[in-house]
């Protein structure tokens, strides 16, 4: 199983949309899909029509006797399941600090379940704390949206920097920048999302527009391609889901 997070240190930048559109189409493509909310606030949750509880909270979850599979919750599309959030883990932090080895605490619980499924999306929240290197102990790839900003370019920065001064046993995850959110008859935007490419040689071919019909999610609880299939967003999500795949499994 492989294990992809969609992380950014910076929050509003398109982690959760990205996290639940590449869930739909990979499970559209036949894989097996587990997506782990790992953000108090639940919007993948939301999203996917599963409701916001943790049967005793994070702090069984990641316990001793913590087990994922007891958690793992069916949606509305087949082979996509979800391991729901709720306001337990804004105290996930404390959790895991009294575990032995807490950054290798969410890649056993991972493990345990492998067989099941063919990849795991985490959603994660916006932060640089032990639940976070916890992530980056358990990934292979780190998916990073970058808004076509100042603020949001540095933070790219500073996740690289973080990762290359090593984070703890085992080799840091790769890391998978890509545009979103990006609005081309902004100047801005477009001069910063060119010098990026030139900084980042990394970064993914694929943007994510910033479009209303992504905002459409929340009414319509659901990935843009189940209501909007069309859509340029829709069909660059799936471009993106695909670039995604092949570096996953390269």
């Amino acid at each position: 199983m492989k294990v992809l997070a969609t992380y950014s240190i910076k929050g509003g930048v398109g982690k959760t949309t990205s996290a639940v559109n590449l869930a739909h189409s990979a499970a559209l493509q036949g894989a097996r899909v587990l997506v782990w909310d790992l953000d108090p606030q639940g919007a993948a949750t939301f999203f996917f029509r599963v409701k916001p509880k943790l049967k005793g909270g994070s702090g069984r979850l990641v316990g001793a006797k913590g087990a994922l599979a007891a958690h793992v919750r069916a949606t509305d599309l087949p082979g996509l399941h979800l391991v729901p959030a709720d306001f337990s883990l804004r105290h996930l932090d404390l959790h895991l600090d009294g575990r032995k080895r807490p950054t290798e605490r969410l890649a056993s619980l991972l493990d345990a379940v492998a067989d099941n499924y063919d990849v795991a999306i985490l959603d994660c929240p916006p932060s640089i704390s032990l639940a976070s290197e916890s992530v980056f102990g358990a990934a292979h790839e780190l998916l990073v949206p970058v808004v076509p900003t100042t603020l949001s370019s540095r933070t790219l920065g500073q996740l690289a920097g973080f990762l290359e001064g090593g984070t703890g046993e085992g080799d840091p995850p790769g890391l998978l920048p890509y545009l979103s959110m990006v609005d081309r008859r902004k100047r801005l935007h477009r001069e910063l999302g060119d010098s990026l490419r030139v900084e980042w040689p990394g970064l993914l071919a694929t943007a994510i527009p910033s479009a209303s019909v992504i905002e459409r999610m929340g009414p319509e609880r659901a990935a843009v391609a189940t209501f909007a299939p069309s859509a340029p967003a829709a069909r660059a999500f799936r471009d993106l889901w695909v670039e995604v795949a092949a570096r996953l499994w390269a």
